[in-house]
């Protein structure tokens, strides 16, 4: 099953203008602001009769156990059977979902949850012996059957994963055993999710300016952006206090949530945790480490970009409370949804009248959930039902980061929606390692488009600093976050346990070496190595490296698809839309390199060091310029 797309970090608070001082309540969200849901369902009593049918389907996996080798016609209508209860039940989790992310604190969705977790759960246990008893049969004998029944022909690329994973599968007895824990083993994360977002205890604030503020994760995001910076002290102490005093609950939550990848690791008989989530889309752990050496051989252009930072700010040191703050004080820039839309719409028109067409259709017919509210879930993601359409959380600010991540969840949309169209189902789904080049892409495109109709110098500076920062957040932090995770699962498989306090001083010793705090470059203050509690992508699978090596595969293939549309081509173009057409019919790394990506090299990570110093030079030729003209 597919669960939603994250975005990193946790992009929260309140819409400029539209909302007040605090989240408000959903029900005083005006609906144009709130996904249509009811395209899923028509109502909570659609959904039960839905997920009551399907309960009572589950048995039809039945009669295919022990027959998947006894002809090819069996083996399709096995495939097309647990293909149309899975596109099923994925829609009913998702409107469980959706229900409860829009409010976490209400009961009734958290039984609906509970409810298609069961639904998953039962149906995995009915199918556990689906992927054992087809990797009996073997290669040979598949591929004669795919020869002598032309429709598995469209279920190859399954089958063939299926048998490429033979030697990590256990018996079917064993793997019902292990579809059975799988609620048990999902207790961490959810855990994390309600305490976090409803539960919490959160402290109140006063700001420079009186205004007394709730700083949980939404103010937080926002007010960790205040150009006053005694206000950003005051929010990063007091919110990252919060987390230090829970540090031994959320401490032994990861530590159990590490020791179910541990478990599945040693009972598949994987070398590494890591090599047991990479495998799923046959992404070699080479990437993964190519990705750590590149970053740390070079932070020195990181600290090139803090330095600046801080000249740029007028700093007389940089702490790691000005790292979100506003590098060009006389430039202020937001947005109502309307104009996210439009410039999301604008930007991405390089990629043609198909892809404009959906993304038109998704902001006309309420795909997005626009705004902040009391109890949403933090963050923001892309997610849908194959049968639908595509969906949007957002929690937007009117900042251009929110416009950035309006067009970075819309890329993820209409990658689905593409998806969807040209694939069956069973192949529709698709890996996150090329799903990040889908959104970052659409980012990239809108800070090009931006700069090209720049009318002053402390604009373009203003951009060229969110762009960095683009590569900050995603190229070293994410990174950052993908060593600690390698770490913490090295050290769960070593034998050692996890607390707050050790988890603590693990990530601040990588934060003081990626930030340079010892060199004097950035100080990252010891309170702040309890971040790593804060980061809700730790509950998720070797997931974040994924945005470090999306985002030097998608700046590839946007300067060359900006180049060729100079010159009057589309074969970049043309290419890159067939990769986000073709869902997981080819292997992630071979899409990529049919789009012109090559991840088997390094190559991406330094032609994307030489964007980020190229934008380097650029705002100190301006910075140069100002300061010789003002003398």
């Amino acid at each position: 099953m597919r669960i939603p797309r994250i975005i990193l970090g946790a992009a929260l608070a309140l819409i400029l203008g539209l909302c007040p001082a605090f989240a408000q309540e959903r029900k005083d969200i005006p609906e144009e602001y709130t996904w249509n849901i009811s395209d899923l369902y028509a109502s909570k009593a659609a959904w039960d009769q839905a997920r009551e049918g399907l309960a009572g389907r589950l048995v039809e996996m039945r009669a295919f156990r022990g027959r998947l080798g006894s002809s090819p016609r069996t083996l399709l209508q096995a495939l097309e059977t647990r293909e149309e209860l899975q596109k099923e039940i994925e829609r009913v989790y998702l409107y469980a979902y959706m229900t409860s992310d829009v409010d976490t604190r209400d009961s009734q969705a958290q039984a609906m949850m509970q409810a298609a977790q069961k639904l998953e759960n039962d149906f995995a246990t009915e199918s556990a012996y689906f992927v054992p008893e087809l990797q009996a049969l073997g290669e040979k004998p598949v591929a004669d059957f795919i020869r002598k029944e032309s429709g598995l022909a469209s279920f190859k690329p399954v089958l063939d994963n299926i048998l490429r994973q033979r030697k990590h599968t256990l018996s079917p007895s064993e793997e019902k055993i292990l579809a059975r824990t799988a609620a048990i083993t999902g207790a961490p994360r959810s855990l994390y999710t309600i305490f976090t977002a409803a539960e919490m205890p959160f402290p109140e604030i006063e700001l420079s300016d009186g205004r007394k503020v709730r700083l949980d994760q939404s103010a937080y995001g926002l007010h960790r952006a205040s150009p006053v910076r005694a206000d950003r002290l005051k929010v990063f102490q007091n919110f990252f206090k919060t987390w230090q005093a829970f540090r031994s609950t959320l401490g032994l939550a990861l530590f159990n949530h590490v020791k179910t990848h541990v478990l599945n690791k040693d009972l598949r008989g994987y070398e590494s945790s890591l090599a047991a989530a990479l495998d799923t889309y046959n992404i070699p752990t080479s990437v993964y480490h190519q990705l750590i050496r590149d970053v740390n051989e070079n932070l020195s252009t990181l600290h090139r970009y803090l330095r600046l930072r801080q000249r740029m700010m007028g700093l007389d040191a940089i702490g790691y409370e000005d790292l979100y703050a506003p590098t060009v004080k006389a430039v202020e820039m937001s947005f109502t949804p309307e104009e996210a839309m439009k410039l999301t719409l604008d930007s991405t028109d390089l990629l043609g009248s198909e892809y404009q067409a959906a993304l038109k259709k998704a902001y006309e017919e309420r795909w997005v959930d626009w705004l902040p509210s009391q109890g949403k879930r933090s963050g923001a993601y892309s997610t849908g039902a194959y049968d639908v359409h595509p969906y949007q959380l957002l929690n937007y600010n009117g900042q251009y980061d929110d416009v950035s991540t309006l067009a970075h969840e819309s890329g993820h949309s209409i990658h689905t929606y593409l998806s969807n169209k040209n694939q069956r189902y069973a192949t529709s789904d698709y890996s996150i390692f090329v799903a990040e080049v889908a959104s970052t892409l659409n980012e990239d495109l809108l800070f090009h488009y931006m700069m090209e109709r720049a009318k002053d110098d402390e604009t373009r500076l203003y951009l060229l600093g969110e762009r960095l920062e683009t590569f900050r957040t995603t190229l070293f932090r994410q990174t950052l976050f993908a060593e600690f995770e390698l770490a913490i699962h090295d050290l769960v498989e070593k034998g050692e346990s996890l607390t707050g306090d050790s988890l603590n001083k693990l990530y601040l010793d990588l934060a003081r070496r990626y930030y340079g705090h010892d060199a004097g470059v950035c100080s990252v203050d010891e309170l702040y190595g309890a971040e790593w509690a804060f980061i809700p992508h730790f509950y998720y699978n070797f997931y974040v490296y994924q945005y470090a090596t999306s985002l030097m595969a998608s700046s590839s293939i946007a300067a060359e698809i900006r180049q060729e549309a100079a010159q009057g081509s589309t074969k970049a173009r043309d290419a890159y839309l067939h990769m986000l057409s073709s869902g997981s019919s080819r292997d992630p790394v071979d899409l990529l390199k049919a789009a012109g990506v090559d991840t088997n090299t390094s190559a991406p990570f330094q032609a994307a060091m030489r964007e980020m110093n190229h934008i380097m030079d650029q705002m100190e030729a301006i910075l140069d310029k100002t300061a010789s003209a003002s003398r």
